[in-house]
């Protein structure tokens, strides 16, 4: 679909129009008359801008702004006037129109009020497009953001087990994701009507566990005044996630083995054994394996968790997914605020690809925040174990990958204005496209 629809009945205006509009890099349409123009919205959808003008034979522009506000009110339309035609335009901004030009113009004025209408309608689409997505993280799961091998083989790896069986364990540092990556395969799998149930064993009195998973009857200990259920019966047809696991007494660990192996559960106080269908999903921070052989994990439940493991990689490993991730934390908090999301500078680009993210992306994510709530990063010291792990020429190619994508961003794919801002000749900009696997139309709005 073009990004701009332009009706005029004069065809040297059309003509002239779309030479300059050719030259500027602008995709548009252009058509004689309202009927075919509308014909082809129907057709092919709405562009992000509609210029017209007003005195049109048959449909006049007056008709066309009344019915793209019909379809979508916040499409810009740009009306284009005759001398005798002002107090219609006037009368039309009322009812909705973005800009009116008046006859003779000169065409750096039509350009600029285009691109600025499409950089308005751009950032409502993403807006759009941002609030989708979180309500539809509230049934669907979240979305893994990032392009690295890394987290490309992760989602490869999710799709061909969400729907399986068996049991996984994630593994990976604090802060990594490993909640939403279980999300994420419960969202993906055959249980995803079912419960997600989500526990952190750390967070959970050693005395109240059995409880807590199991459930208890009416008079099992004092204080159990009615019969509840636990997390695991409560997970049924669903998933249960364990987060760091490592946290939970032996004692639980030997009951959660048997749970596992047989899949039915006994509440606290009772003999009666409950059937259970459900996935377990463990996490942890620490290598089982290694806690097995010093003995505070029991290594027969160590086994029966490892049918799958998934690394999740730490932030300083994926720094190629940093501005993505930081301009979708920013995004998100901007909505979360009811602020706009602010622009960032290269400089804090690069202190952003410089920090060591000890706290990963869920400090990357406090950052954004911090960033929409006060205007500025927080210091972010670089560690001198970055540079030690990371060698010159990779922070280059990272930090010039980021600034491209940056500006590409910015300016929706549009390859001139990119240039100009990078201050890279067209085959330049062209080829380091090429190296960093970039494409300009990955950048244009929905």
């Amino acid at each position: 679909m073009y990004d701009v629809i332009f009706i005029d009945d004069e065809s040297d205006i059309r003509l002239a129009i779309e030479q300059s509009f050719e030259l500027e890099e602008i995709s548009a349409c252009f058509f004689a008359n309202a009927e075919d123009a509308l014909i082809a919205i129907k057709e092919q959808g709405l562009p992000k801008v509609v210029i017209t003008d007003i005195c049109l034979p048959g449909l006049s522009g007056e008709n066309i702004l009344a019915s793209i506000s019909h379809q979508d009110p916040d499409i810009p339309v740009i009306l284009i006037t005759g001398h005798g035609d002002i107090s219609m335009a006037v009368n039309a901004l009322r009812n909705g129109a973005y800009d009116f030009i008046e006859k003779p113009f000169p065409i750096e004025r039509l350009i600029d009020t285009t691109r600025r209408a499409i950089d308005k309608r751009s950032l409502t689409l993403e807006n759009q497009a941002l609030k989708r997505s979180l309500k539809a993280s509230q049934t669907l799961g979240p979305r893994i953001i990032g392009d690295t091998p890394s987290i490309q083989s992760l989602r490869d790896t999710i799709i061909h087990i969400a729907d399986t069986h068996a049991d996984i364990l994630l593994f990976g540092e604090t802060g990594t994701g490993k909640e939403l990556f279980a999300r994420s395969i419960h969202e993906q799998s055959s249980r995803r009507e079912g419960n997600f149930v989500a526990i952190n064993c750390g967070a959970v009195a050693e005395n109240l566990i059995e409880s807590e998973l199991y459930g208890h009857e009416k008079g099992a200990f004092t204080g159990a005044d009615s019969t509840r259920i636990g997390k695991l019966e409560h997970a049924q047809g669903g998933t249960l996630f364990l987060d760091e696991i490592e946290s939970m007494p032996m004692q639980a660990q030997i009951r959660l083995l048997r749970v596992l192996q047989e899949r039915v559960i006994e509440r606290v106080g009772s003999n009666e054994l409950i059937p259970i269908d459900i996935r377990v999903i463990a996490a942890t921070k620490v290598d089982l394996k290694v806690a097995a052989s010093e003995g505070v994990f029991r290594e027969d439940l160590y086994y029966r968790l490892n049918v799958v493991t998934l690394d999740l990689p730490p932030l300083r490993q994926r720094k190629e997914d940093i501005p993505t991730l930081f301009h979708h934390f920013l995004l998100v908090a901007a909505s979360r605020y009811g602020k706009s999301a602010p622009a960032i500078e290269a400089q804090q680009i690069h202190q952003l690809m410089a920090h060591d993210w000890p706290g990963n992306v869920r400090e990357l994510r406090n950052a954004a925040e911090r960033f929409v709530l006060l205007g500025q990063l927080s210091q972010l010291d670089k560690s001198a174990q970055d540079s030690q792990d990371v060698g010159l020429a990779q922070q280059v190619a990272e930090f010039e990958k980021s600034m491209i994508e940056q500006a590409l961003n910015q300016y929706c794919g549009r390859i001139k204005e990119t240039m100009e801002y990078l201050q890279l000749p067209r085959k330049t900009l062209y080829d380091k496209m090429q190296k960093h696997g970039l494409d300009k139309n990955n950048y244009k709005g929905e």
